[in-house]
């Protein structure tokens, strides 16, 4: 039986600010605990220090039946990992160590045949069975034909570029909840999945025995899942022990608890330095005086170092500006379009303030119909999608793509207020004033000086939106625009969108956000590609010979 147990830890940012302190918090088997807070809070972060990634200078954990972690990036690796290595990432520490000696000793053998070489080749292969390689391997394929209907030694040496981001995310949870460890950390696990897989992992956290701390913004995910919730925000947490569904009510009625004990505090503390003041005056005529002047002084140091109750947080406020601008009323055309590989050929036309949200399973080509629009906007560039037929915008269209994977290899390294500095084509830059004021509207002020890849998944949202707003960007497409956005944030875009002056087409599988489009454009497993009145969300994932 697996627990996870936590006592006042704290982390300090490397800029010495200290991000949370005092943070307490316990996962014991068959619970799954919801771990919410603003984007930037520190969620992340939290998950890391518990999993010994990063180190807290104070508190302690405790940890019982074994830990493992998916970290948030899961579905959007691009790198030239293969299955076996996504899989060995998560796997136990001893199964990692055994095959990595297991790959050396391999290498080793091809260059140098020598009984030296063999016989360490021959303990690598005792040390990965009696680490437990081979068990792992039939649990492998068990999980790589439940996510990709392969056995695994067909899929071990596949790409993971080559995999949609709901099939990365579907097998390493299918190796988590399959796994031995007992305490499971998730980072945005439903990130990437359909509505169905969704479907799916509401069911396995519900049945699960593990004990789960997890990270998610699907409201509906985590009312149907969560047992506790653990939220922080204001330098620390607290946690609810109901269901997600009476959360927003407990939270409410929190701070007005403490905004009571703290107005109370306020006027104690009050009281008591009116004290020490008569005191201390009166402490000039009398001895008697001097020592309850003395105790009085005494009393206050102690009130003052015990602290009042935490301040209420700062309301967080993302306030987006997209205007976009008028365009010819035709703003996209497709004419016998056909998607190589993944779509039939189909006719669209899509107008002037159009709301579109494109639904479908994962790889039925979604996102790649994105791209291809964002890439017809320049005439110069060679379409990186493969296609056949006509997909051809309309006068003044000016497209930008919010990328789902946050895939940006030019901005690392880089700062916010450098990035917004240089501008790029369409975008103007921004001198450090009017930078730290775009930043300051999405919540990203504070963050103005950090590197690109440093910030959260949410704050990389974001920042991606405002750059979409400083290019001018008259037809939006948004892949997956609030995965990794918090609640304020996602209605804020929601909000933003309603009155935003332009054509807006989004992939998308957030069945409340879906709920704000006019237009349906869904992907049918069988490759056509059809408009439908309300949302569908049972379309079965493609099935394609691999």
């Amino acid at each position: 039986m697996g627990f996870l147990e936590a006592t006042a830890l704290s982390y300090v940012l490397p800029d010495g600010r200290v991000l949370f302190r005092d943070v307490s918090l316990r996962v014991s088997s068959g619970d799954v605990v919801a771990l919410v807070g603003d984007n930037g809070a520190g969620k992340t972060t939290l998950l890391r220090v518990l999993s010994g990634e990063l180190s807290s200078p104070d508190g302690g954990i405790r940890v019982q039946g074994g830990m493992a972690v998916m970290p948030q990036f899961i579905g959007s690796v691009r790198d030239d990992r293969t299955v076996r290595d996504l899989l060995l990432a998560v796997a136990p520490a001893r199964v990692r160590a055994a095959a990595e000696e297991l790959d050396q000793a391999e290498l080793a053998l091809m260059d140098d045949d020598s009984a030296e070489t063999q016989m360490r080749y021959a303990n690598a292969l005792a040390a990965w069975g009696e680490a437990g390689g081979y068990d792992t391997e039939v649990l492998w394929d068990t999980v790589t034909i439940a996510a990709l209907a392969l056995p695994y030694d067909r899929a071990r040496f596949r790409g993971v570029a080559t995999l949609s981001g709901g099939e990365q995310k579907r097998l390493v949870l299918e190796a988590l909840l399959r796994g031995p460890e007992q305490v499971l950390l998730l980072d945005e696990p439903d990130n990437y999945l359909d509505v169905p897989g969704k479907r799916w992992l509401e069911e396995q956290l519900s049945r699960s025995a593990k004990a789960i701390l997890m990270v998610s913004h699907d409201r509906e995910l985590l009312a149907n899942t969560a047992t506790q919730v653990v939220t922080i925000e204001a330098g620390s947490a607290w946690t609810h022990g109901g269901s997600f569904r009476t959360w927003h009510e407990a939270r409410q009625a929190r701070w007005e608890r403490i905004a009571e004990l703290r107005r109370r505090w306020n006027e104690e503390h009050e009281k008591l330095r009116e004290l020490v003041r008569t005191l201390r005056q009166q402490a000039t005529l009398s001895d008697d005086m001097a020592s309850r002047y003395r105790a009085a002084q005494t009393r206050l140091r102690k009130f003052e170092e015990a602290g009042p109750p935490p301040a209420p947080p700062r309301e967080q406020r993302v306030r987006p500006r997209l205007r976009g601008g008028r365009t010819g009323v035709r703003v996209v055309t497709c004419q016998d379009l056909r998607l190589t590989g993944l779509t039939q050929p189909f006719d669209l036309e899509l107008f002037l303030d159009d709301r579109v949200a494109v639904l479908g399973a994962n790889g039925s080509g979604k996102s790649h119909f994105l791209r291809l629009l964002a890439e017809s906007g320049n005439d110069d560039q060679v379409s990186t999608v493969r296609h056949e037929g006509v997909c051809r915008l309309g006068a003044r269209v000016v497209p930008g793509l919010f990328a789902q994977t946050h895939h940006h290899p030019e901005w690392v390294g880089r700062t916010l207020v450098d990035i917004l500095w240089h501008g790029e084509e369409g975008r103007a830059g921004l001198d450090r004033g009017a930078a730290m004021a775009a930043l300051s509207r999405y919540g990203l002020a504070a963050a103005g000086d950090q590197r690109f890849e440093s910030l959260s998944g949410g704050q990389q949202a974001r920042f991606q939106i405002l750059l979409l707003e400083l290019s001018g960007a008259t037809l939006l497409l948004l892949d997956e625009p609030t995965d990794n956005l918090d609640l304020v944030s996602a209605e804020a875009l929601q909000d933003a969108l309603q009155t935003y002056t332009g054509t807006v087409v989004a992939v998308t599988h957030d069945r409340w956000f879906a709920r704000s489009f006019d237009r349906y454009l869904l992907f049918r497993s069988d490759g056509r590609v059809v408009e439908t009145e309300e949302p569908v969300w049972d379309e079965p994932k493609p099935q394609r010979t691999r």
